[in-house]
């Protein structure tokens, strides 16, 4: 069928309207899989950046446009729905997701005001259809009309509504981290903290590799940490399984435990998918240790890290029964703690879990004591800093089971003794720069 001029025109009009760049592409992929499907940031985006072509800066942009994204749909749906002609719940998810992303540009990236809003057009174009890209547009323009702050403006007193819309928050976390930082000041640097991004800090195992023979900023606390800017993908020690990817709290958390523990062999890592402690801790002990994973895939990523030697067990942890000299317990939590590097757990957790996580955790540290002799050391840990899950949890364990609390102090870095209150240790990335991990050690009578 021959096209009259006029007709090509319109058709290659087209055509180009619906050209998306790849970065944004990419971004929105994993963002609607990320919020509506319940994947995981830190697994999928890597993914699909290997699986694609994108330069190290297309990289750098996707990456930052997911995570800061995630981080800020509290804040930006705030916005969004002042200007919508409907009520926000019911907006096209499509719609939401993209705008999200469009918000997070406009807001808190480098990118003109012009280019953020047409690609971001662009992109509902390719993804909702054109119809729903004049709704888009429409509303990014309205976004754009206004700074950040004018937006905020009605939102800026100290409140728990106004901190949850201005940080990006949930009311019921801003609400848990102000049970332990009561300071509304300190608090707002750990809600900042937590929405900016975090250099991967590797970890060398010891006499696989070594710290020097990387580029990067040496830990604070941990004689095996660097922070390092190159992605872990690209250095051949992770590849080879010489080194991991692993938070220096979590290191410190590990080398205090052994360090408490020394002599009271052998170890085990009671809940240790997906190996980060149970790698540090086989490479620092004398002798063999053993770990445990409920979930098979994740036991298979243990084995994958940990000192030849090491025993991985494959069963729920309540039910272990084999005899150890120490038990080290990161029990399965909220994840609070670690709102920098997982983004999207804010928005999926809720107080509701609490009851069936606080009856879990008792239950692990329980079986834990009870595979001990007397003396062993037992290491009560999360990457949480909620009172039900650290220090109400530690006063139940105390109550309860047959144990004598130990003064974390003695077992951590010099200059870390700010990290610990009545015996317990609290990391906090506002005043560490590691996730909020906290650690309890005990020794059964």
């Amino acid at each position: 069928m021959d096209l009259s001029c006029n007709q090509v025109k319109a058709l290659s009009k087209n055509f180009k309207r619906v050209v998306v760049d790849k970065p944004r592409q990419i971004a929105f992929e994993v963002f609607t899989d990320v919020i509506r499907s319940g994947a995981y940031s830190n697994l999928l985006l890597p993914q699909k950046l290997t699986a694609s072509n994108l330069d190290l800066r297309d990289r750098a942009f996707t990456t930052e446009l997911v995570y800061g994204s995630i981080r800020q749909i509290g804040r930006n749906d705030y916005v969004a729905a002042k200007f919508s002609s409907r009520p926000w719940s019911e907006v096209d998810s499509g719609i939401v997701d993209v705008v999200r992303l469009g918000a997070y540009q406009l807001f808190d990236m480098r990118v003109p005001e012009h280019a953020a809003v047409d690609a971001t057009v662009n992109l509902a174009r390719t993804v909702l259809g054109e119809s729903k890209a004049t709704f888009v547009n429409a509303l990014l323009r309205k976004l754009a009309a206004k700074t950040l702050e004018e937006h905020l403006i009605e939102v800026q007193d100290d409140s728990v509504s106004s901190l949850s819309i201005r940080f990006s928050h949930p009311e019921w976390i801003v609400n848990s981290y102000r049970d332990s930082i009561p300071d509304v000041e300190e608090l707002k640097l750990l809600l900042t903290s937590n929405n900016l991004p975090t250099r991967p800090t590797l970890v060398a195992w010891p006499g696989k590799s070594s710290v020097s023979e990387f580029s990067g900023e040496l830990g604070q606390y941990s004689p095996y940490a660097v922070k390092i800017d190159t992605p872990p993908s690209e250095i051949s020690a992770i590849r080879e399984r010489r080194a991991g990817i692993q938070d220096e709290g979590s290191q410190i958390l590990a080398l205090a435990f052994a360090e408490a523990a020394k002599g009271r062999e052998p170890w085990l890592d009671l809940c240790a998918g997906p190996g980060g402690k149970a790698a540090l801790l086989s490479y620092i002990s004398e002798s063999p240790i053993f770990a445990n994973e409920i979930s098979e895939s994740r036991a298979n990523l243990v084995e994958q890290v940990v000192k030849p030697g090491t025993k991985v067990f494959i069963g729920d942890g309540r039910e272990f029964s084999v005899p150890v000299g120490s038990v080290i317990a990161d029990v399965p939590c909220t994840g609070l703690g670690a709102l920098r590097r997982r983004p999207e757990v804010r928005w999926r957790r809720t107080p509701s879990d609490l009851p069936n996580l606080t009856k879990l955790q008792f239950e692990l540290a329980a079986q834990a004591v009870s595979i001990i002799p007397t003396g062993g050391i037992f290491g009560y840990a999360t990457c949480s800093p909620h009172t039900a899950e650290t220090r109400a949890q530690c006063a139940s364990i105390e109550k309860k089971l047959d144990v004598e609390r130990i003064d974390v102090t003695p077992y951590l870095p010099q200059n870390l003794k700010d990290a610990t209150s009545n015996g317990y240790m609290q990391l906090w990335p506002h005043r560490h720069e590691t996730d909020a991990m906290f650690l309890a050690l005990y020794r059964k009578r």
